[in-house]
């Protein structure tokens, strides 16, 4: 499934494709999406294709996003938001790992080839994945997340790195 912004690209053509995958949990996706809005408004040129689950997709999709932010979902391969309480464990383990197959296919369908991979620190199989696909990439804590809009020397950082 695609977002409404799935075709449109503010400023044309891309300098930099970033795939961004948060945790499949609240406290990890809107800080993520948080920081790839900052981003789009910071880099006019930058594509950021955000990668939830079909689940999460329908919760965040009507959430207003810049015209270089497109979300894609990956099939519902872990237990749903509403019962996953009742089994932390069971729901770790199949974010470990269950996501890491639909994400390499997703990113075998994009249009625009990737040139950096954001991810959670909790995504490990994300490194595995950039690493073998000789892409760059860079893991951020929920703490960095959450403390990323207060700081421009990590905006600045991270900007640096994307479009270098």
């Amino acid at each position: 499934m695609d977002s409404p912004n799935a075709n449109r690209i503010s400023g044309g053509i891309p300098s930099c494709h970033v795939v961004a995958m948060p945790y499949p949990g609240r406290g990890h996706i809107n800080p993520m999406m948080n920081v790839c809005k900052l981003l789009a408004s910071k880099v006019p040129h930058i594509l950021i294709t955000f990668v939830v689950t079909e689940e999460w997709l329908g919760f965040i999709r009507s959430d207003p996003t810049p015209t270089n932010i497109r979300l894609r979902s990956i099939p519902n391969v872990i237990p749903p938001e509403l019962v996953r309480g009742a089994d932390i464990p069971g729901f770790v383990e199949a974010a470990m790992t269950k996501m890491q197959d639909p994400f390499e296919r997703l990113l075998d369908r994009l249009d625009a080839p990737v040139t950096f991979i954001v991810t959670d620190t909790f995504m490990v199989w994300a490194l595995a994945v950039g690493n073998r696909r000789i892409f760059r990439w860079h893991r951020f804590g929920r703490c960095h997340l959450l403390c990323f809009r207060g700081s421009t020397t990590l905006l600045r950082t991270t900007i640096s790195r994307l479009t270098a």
